[in-house]
């Protein structure tokens, strides 16, 4: 959540030290586990095997360079593969969902989409395996004979492998002869994006789901709702949305685009706090204290009307939006940030003990609400998440153990260790603001995160400070997302924040897809990134 709100290579010098530094890769079968060469917990480079003598025609071949890099490669002798002439783009047999990777790869590299037909010398050929063999958004690419060949269990991995070819070509002129196997090493990936308090054009927006792609990233998170403004059009309640807003037609240009290129988009309405924008067109619903001040964004949830809009509201974005998740926020309820909540605000106090028993408190009634709202989540088949503040411990209510904690924080009132959040076995979404945020204007002493600082410091594992948790938890930690707050709008462009933020997501999309310590310097990584750039 963003921190405001609250209480509170060279080209030809690194292609030749990569070909140096090439590992050749032997798999003895086709297993996930053959060929992991390492965990998350405990990574590993592959053992290379020997190198046979480069053939009198070809050299071994080097791994492609790419951001992020390949997990494995193995080298063979011949001239690569670029596009031809007469090269064209086809789908195997059966593999007819792949239809609209393989026209946008054709698009990109100028060459003809050929349909349904059986590859010919010069072709890229896109091919599903059988679905669930193989880990979920992997990929294999072979390129041998004049060809290459790109398959894997869901369309995801095979999108995947046609950025990594896309990518070859800029920054190697040709796909290297060989074969690369490909996964990720967390599931969720990508950016969290508040447009409530900037608003960014759906143009902008869909510009950065094109950058996301090509990084391998799959997750746009979009925080819509704020005290400042709510941006996203709504049928069931318009009164509530700011002038400057994006149309349901251009959320759908945005949700379409970012399904073409396996991006999922979270939706965020933040609830019970974070929701002036609401409560300026109902301020019935707001809450005040004893005395009848207004708690600035704050919904009093004592009252049966807060709940009704919230869960319409859910209701509406979740067939605006669908994909596999919706964020309820839950951070920074102004109720619970006051010294003594039950004399300030004594109507919650009584709404919970009547809700959960005499010993329930304020923090058990916000605790009951976001488990209500998730109902309403699940209702319409989506999964949960909520901030880490939003999560309270050793009360007559807990947090259901299905909502996925977006770890942000440990600067709240009674702030808990990310352990203790793994510790209870909950699944937890890293965005450390330590690193991973980029608050506009810097308030609050925080500063822009560079690449550097993640490329060097940064793991998933990292959810707080700068201190790792442990290993063993590393299963329950399903990814991240760099995330980018407006809390000063005005202090940046949006062109300033799309340069601000290109090498820092990056960075994330490095760190998030590979867990070994990266084989180039920061130095090297920033020149792959201008050849990938400057020739894309």
């Amino acid at each position: 959540m963003s921190p405001s709100r609250g209480a509170l290579l060279t080209g030809a010098a690194v292609t030749a030290a990569a070909a140096v530094a090439l590992t050749v890769v032997v798999w003895p079968d086709d297993s996930d586990d053959a060929r992991r060469g390492g965990t998350a917990a405990s990574p590993a480079r592959a053992t290379p095997s020997a190198s046979p003598s480069p053939s009198r025609s070809y050299p071994l071949s080097s791994e492609p360079r790419t951001i992020p890099a390949v997990r494995e490669h193995k080298a063979a002798r011949g001239p690569g593969w670029k596009p031809g002439p007469s090269s064209t783009v086809v789908i195997a047999d059966g593999s007819d969902a792949l239809a609209d990777e393989a026209q946008l790869l054709a698009k990109e590299l100028k060459i003809r989409y050929r349909g349904e037909v059986s590859a010919r010398a010069g072709d890229v050929e896109l091919a599903l395996g059988t679905a669930g063999k193989g880990a979920p958004e992997s990929y294999t690419l072979k390129t041998r004979d004049g060809r290459v060949t790109i398959s894997g269990p869901d369309q995801a991995g095979v999108f995947y492998g046609t950025r990594t070819l896309k990518q070859a070509l800029r920054t190697g002129g040709v796909v290297p002869e060989g074969e690369v196997r490909d996964r990720p090493d967390r599931p969720q990936r990508g950016l969290n994006l508040d447009i409530a308090r900037k608003y960014y054009t759906a143009e902008w927006i869909e510009d950065r789901l094109r950058v996301m792609a090509d990084l391998k990233l799959n997750q746009l998170g979009l925080h819509f709702s704020d005290d400042q403004a709510f941006r996203v059009e709504s049928e069931s309640h318009p009164e509530i949305v700011s002038a400057e807003h994006l149309t349901r037609a251009e959320v759908r240009r945005i949700v379409d685009l970012a399904g073409a290129l396996h991006i999922q988009v979270v939706p965020e309405i933040d609830s019970p706090g974070h929701l002036g924008a609401v409560l300026r067109a109902h301020p019935d619903l707001q809450l005040r204290n004893v005395q009848g001040v207004a708690s600035t964004g704050s919904l009093d949830i004592s009252k049966p009307g807060a709940a009704k809009i919230i869960d319409e509201l859910i209701d509406e974005y979740t067939e605006t939006f669908g994909g596999s998740y919706f964020h309820l926020g839950a951070d920074e309820y102004r109720a619970l940030t006051v010294q003594n909540p039950s004399a300030s605000y004594p109507q919650l106090l009584r709404a919970a003990q009547q809700k959960y028993g005499a010993q329930a408190d304020i923090e058990d009634l916000a605790t009951g609400w976001l488990n209500d709202r998730a109902a309403v989540v699940r209702g319409d088949d989506r999964t949960p998440k909520a901030w880490n503040d939003g999560f309270f411990n050793g009360g007559a209510v807990d947090a259901d153990k299905d909502i996925e904690v977006e770890y942000w924080t440990g600067k709240e009132i009674g702030a808990r260790e990310p352990q203790e959040y793994l510790s209870e076995g909950r699944r937890v979404v890293n965005l450390n603001d330590e690193f991973l945020y980029y608050v506009l204007g810097e308030p609050n002493q925080f500063v822009y995160p560079t690449g550097k600082r993640i490329y060097e410091q940064w793991t998933p594992l990292v959810l707080r400070g700068t201190q790792p948790v442990n290993s063993r938890y590393s299963g329950q930690i399903l990814g991240g997302r760099f995330a980018v707050w407006g809390d000063l709008p005005n202090a940046q462009t949006a062109e300033q924040v799309a340069q601000g933020i290109r090498m820092p997501l990056r960075a994330v999309s490095q760190k998030l897809w590979d867990p070994r310590t990266p084989e180039l310097s920061w130095a090297q990584f920033q020149d792959l990134a201008k050849e990938i750039d400057r020739t894309g």
